[in-house]
């Protein structure tokens, strides 16, 4: 049976460990927080204060309740006063040597039956375990950031760790008001493994040149609705957070969709850490403000649009959602639309001869689209702009019309999205993709660009993510309902990996998945052996209804 830990020491009070301390106290436990010095401990103190302070002005505590709170902490730089805590969490700075030396310094202070965690969020517990003279009493507790707010904590148990600590540390999650998901010692653990890779892709994708900053970040906030764009989130974090804990998985799996972007290291040793530093990916109105500023990096307005064609009938050719979406957003803004279903026949295209810009938006087969597109690009006019909505590869289509820089991808990641992926082959002229802008812009779609590679933006940073998930699932390292709550309630994300694959079909997350790999041929982009078994198996998703979990047939 578990104890109930009512005596909680915390070290180190930045924001992160700040916040562990508001959590411990606002459960009515009573809390030592230690720092080094006493200007680090009054800027803890300070952390914990406006903390508190902001949540009774919005409601969420009232005044009495954060005295008492406040009272509930005792705020120290003496390890000494540890002496009687039943559990210890060290909250310092992700670097090892550090961690380790205030875990030793534990171990000489607390008695021998007191727990020591660590929060962890990347390095191995089992080696900083090993370091103290009580490894059986180690264990991982990671809070995720803004602590108070953030409902996951992720239990890190290793080989040594005593059932009775996991049960306490576990119990003690419970009683915090936390989600406590229990896993084994792995670089990253659930949530940062997933995460983590997903941002360093994101960042080769910027410094490939492939698509800009605020196109990645809004391609991912709006097609998969995310709370922050990729690289907005690592300035977030913190550039060099973000450079220890991919540098520890890559240590570790030796996947090299874990080692750290060049640009990353280089932003490091510049010193353009994200928000803390006042640079990172965006520019900010100073360190450690939210408040992002124009610099040389950010787009002029309006050149995207700069050399646009005239557009003023345009043409949906499908019968799908997508089709139906387009058609009536383009009427909806003014535009003189002339719709053809799927089986209208090569008669019905001849009605797109006078359009100035024709959507090919029906779904299919690469033959299938190829002839369509071979179809149109012998009726339209002489200047007019071959959209297709397809997953691509673009060119492939492009060539087929026999007017290739006149085509240009609208890839739209669902009906639902307000997001178009604008994609230019190597062949698209300027104005083309120009005129494409304009005309998402017009339908109130946010148009981003990108080159005609597999997956585009939102797709080539989604499956990998997804797929990383499977394996994870395939390895049993966690249940994919404690994967999903991870991801929901450590990261801020809408969905969970899982639930998003039972909605989106596993067997368009695999072929998606085989076309990334196709392409780049990297080893970390092979398909889940589980998602194959599975999709070979019927277990489709939600649609078939099984998936990773059963669902009433529709």
């Amino acid at each position: 049976m578990a104890r109930e830990l009512t005596e909680i020491g915390v070290v180190g009070l930045g924001t992160m460990g700040a916040g562990i301390v508001e959590v411990l106290s606002r459960a009515g436990l009573s809390v030592t927080a230690v720092e080094i010095t006493d200007e680090a401990l009054q800027r803890g103190r300070g952390h914990v204060e406006t903390s508190t302070g902001r949540a009774v002005a919005r409601g969420r505590l009232d005044p009495a309740e954060r005295d008492a709170v406040l009272d509930r902490i005792r705020f120290t730089t003496r390890m000494a006063d540890l002496a009687t805590a039943a559990l210890v969490v060290e909250a310092v700075p992700e670097r090892r040597e550090l961690k380790a030396a205030v875990l030793t310094a534990l171990d000489e202070t607390c008695p021998p039956d007191t727990i020591l965690a660590t929060n962890t969020s990347s390095l191995s517990v089992t080696e900083l375990a090993v370091g103290t003279g009580r490894p059986g009493r180690v264990i991982g507790m990671h809070f995720f950031n803004p602590a108070p707010v953030m409902k996951l904590v992720e239990v890190v148990r290793t080989v040594v760790t005593e059932p009775s600590v996991v049960a306490d540390v576990a119990a003690l999650a419970d009683r915090l008001g936390k989600v406590g998901v229990t896993i084994g010692d792995k670089a990253g653990f659930i949530a940062n493994a997933l995460l983590f890779g997903y941002l360093n892709h994101a960042v080769s994708m910027v410094e490939t040149r492939y698509a800009g900053r605020e196109d990645v970040d809004a391609a991912m906030r709006l097609g998969c609705g995310l709370p922050m764009g990729p690289l907005a989130l690592l300035d977030l974090i913190g550039i060099d957070t973000a450079h220890e804990v991919l540098e520890t998985m890559y240590r570790e799996s030796r996947d090299r969709l874990h080692a750290p972007s060049p640009l990353i290291r280089q932003m490091v040793t510049a010193g353009m850490l994200g928000r803390k530093s006042g640079r990172g990916f965006y520019t900010y109105a100073g360190p450690h403000s939210g408040e992002v500023v124009p610099d040389d990096r950010t787009p002029a307005g309006g050149a995207a649009v700069s050399g646009s064609r005239p557009v003023r009938r345009v043409g949906v050719v499908g019968a799908g959602p997508t089709a139906a979406g387009l058609a009536g957003s383009a009427g909806e803004a003014g535009y003189e639309v002339t719709v053809v279903t799927d089986g209208g026949g090569a008669a019905a295209l001849e009605e797109l001869a006078a359009c100035d810009l024709v959507v090919a938006a029906g779904p299919g087969p690469l033959d299938t689209e190829q002839a369509l597109v071979t179809a149109l690009g012998g009726v339209l006019a002489p200047g007019a702009v071959l959209a297709t909505t397809s997953r691509g590869p673009v060119i492939e289509l492009a060539t087929a019309s026999g007017r290739a820089a006149d085509v240009v991808g609208l890839h739209v990641p669902h009906p639902a999205a307000p997001l178009v992926e604008v994609v230019s082959t190597v062949a698209t002229a300027p104005e083309v993709a120009a005129t494409a802008h304009a005309f998402c812009a017009a339908l109130g779609r946010h148009p981003v660009s990108c080159t005609d590679r597999a997956g585009f933006i939102v797709d080539a940073l989604l499956f990998p993510y997804l797929n990383d998930a499977v394996r994870m699932l395939q390895a049993r390292y966690a249940t994919a309902d404690d994967i999903d709550a991870a991801m929901t309630l450590g990261c801020g994300y809408p969905r969970g990996p899982f639930q998003v694959l039972d909605d989106v079909g596993l067997d368009v997350a695999l072929a998606v998945q085989r076309d990334l790999y196709a392409e780049s041929r990297e080893p970390g982009l092979a398909p889940a052996p589980l998602l194959e078994h599975l999709v070979t198996a019927g277990h489709v998703g939600r649609t078939a209804g099984r998936g990773f979990r059963d669902h009433p047939a529709r």
